[in-house]
């Protein structure tokens, strides 16, 4: 959890503004911008900053990407409606960010909750998405004969861990519970909670289908990026559905939190990923035929 990149250039912090329909009120988007190549896209857990992930950025930008973190709305300059939103308008958000910026298709990183509009830009972009990496991510459906709710393991701790009306003590408790594994300091994430993204985010979740954007669309390759200790995700549920679409890889000494306990395996399983991603799209793109 102390793992330190290798000294990189901060992102620039840019401001797109949109409006999704002519007579809908105008969205802003604040999204980091940094490093050069490839483009990877991360996007945060419910009611969290792409902040995150800074250090997970950092080893991104060294090892040859381009990293673009868009903040949900809420959350820093991003600003738009909050009431009523669906899955649809959260991948809007994150296209005006790739639209604006003309990165193509581009390696999508959903950590979490940040995985549904991750797999909802997919199947409403498909020009904007190359790849799903889902990390520390439920997907929405279960295993055949489970009687789970989705999204529905700790949800009282979930809750209860950005939520400041609550004691310290009590949500340092809900986030050992469910987001940090065994021995590791959950103090990380007392801050940087947003209660109307919160919200907002799940209420689009409730709200939204999950078959509308499970699959992430029909094509691109996902990354079912697994943390060993995750006692919120219930594991192993897209290979079964997806098939070869799929590849599973498991972060070690990690929980669902992931980026602030094992960054430098985060980035290296989105590097490799991406890396192949990229490969294989211009391996296919008639240039290289």
């Amino acid at each position: 959890m102390t793992t330190t990149p290798p000294e990189t250039n901060p992102p620039a912090r840019r401001l797109v503004r949109y409006r999704p329909s002519p007579d809908a009120p105008e969205v802003r988007i604040e999204y980091a911008d940094q490093g050069a190549g490839p483009v990877v896209c991360i996007l945060p857990s419910l009611a969290r900053s792409g902040r995150d992930y800074d250090t997970v950025a950092e080893f991104l930008q060294q090892d040859g990407f381009r990293v673009l973190r868009p903040e949900p709305r809420g959350i820093g300059r991003s600003e738009g409606p909050m009431h009523g939103l669906d899955l649809h308008d959260f991948a809007a958000d994150v296209a005006a960010v790739l639209d604006a910026e003309r990165t193509g298709a581009v390696v999508v990183v959903g950590h979490a909750w940040g995985s549904q509009p991750a797999r909802m830009l997919a199947a409403d972009r498909p020009d904007l998405v190359c790849g799903v990496v889902m990390a520390a991510a439920s997907a929405g459906k279960l295993p055949p004969g489970s009687t789970e709710q989705p999204y529905g393991r700790l949800r009282d701790a979930i809750d209860g861990a950005g939520d400041p009306s609550l004691p310290e003590a009590h949500r340092l408790e809900c986030l050992r519970r469910a987001f940090f594994a065994p021995g590791h300091d959950p103090s990380a994430w007392l801050e940087g909670w947003s209660v109307a993204a919160h919200e907002a985010q799940s209420h689009a979740r409730r709200t939204t289908p999950v078959d509308a954007y499970f699959s992430a669309g029909t094509q691109v390759p996902i990354l079912d990026l697994q943390a060993e200790h995750d006692a919120v995700v219930v594991p192993n549920v897209m290979q079964p559905y997806l098939g070869d679409r799929v590849t599973v890889q498991v972060i070690r000494d990690a929980g669902h939190a992931l980026a602030p306990e094992q960054p430098r395996a985060m980035a290296d399983a989105i590097a490799a990923f991406a890396r192949r991603v990229y490969a294989a799209a211009t391996a296919a793109s008639p240039a290289s035929a």
